[in-house]
């Protein structure tokens, strides 16, 4: 039963995101890296089938199946690493450490890192 709240209350913080959008601050910057942090969790182990497909369409399908598959893992770990990390550090604006920040946002572009806890412009004096 607890499960289910939780998943509710999470829907609901993602769905709330679109709706928070119209309103700026500090306040709408947490609720977008919270519920950032928590897609990035659920979407984590979609790393692997982007970049089977990624790897194969840049060069064949013996390297894009076997090179993809340890290239997704690798990128699965750190979307999920990343994920807690923006999940539990929601209260702390910070720029995206991962990009694309959703995976289906490009979903052809490989996922990169950048740096970490880098306040966005506008926090920064």
């Amino acid at each position: 039963m607890m499960k289910k709240g939780l998943i509710c209350l999470f829907a609901a913080l993602a769905v709330s995101v679109g709706h928070a959008e119209e309103h700026e601050g500090y306040s709408n910057d947490v609720l977008n890296k919270a519920s950032g942090g928590f897609g990035n969790i659920i979407s984590a182990p979609l790393e692997i089938p982007k970049n089977i497909i990624n790897t194969t369409n840049d060069s064949n399908i013996l390297y894009g199946i076997f090179g993809g598959l340890l290239k997704g893992t690798v990128n699965t770990a750190g979307r999920l690493g990343v994920g807690l990390v923006d999940f539990v550090t929601a209260p702390i604006p910070t720029k995206p450490i991962v990009e694309p920040v959703q995976i289906w946002e490009d979903f052809d572009v490989d996922t990169q890192y950048g740096d970490v806890f880098r306040l966005p412009a506008e926090y920064e004096k």
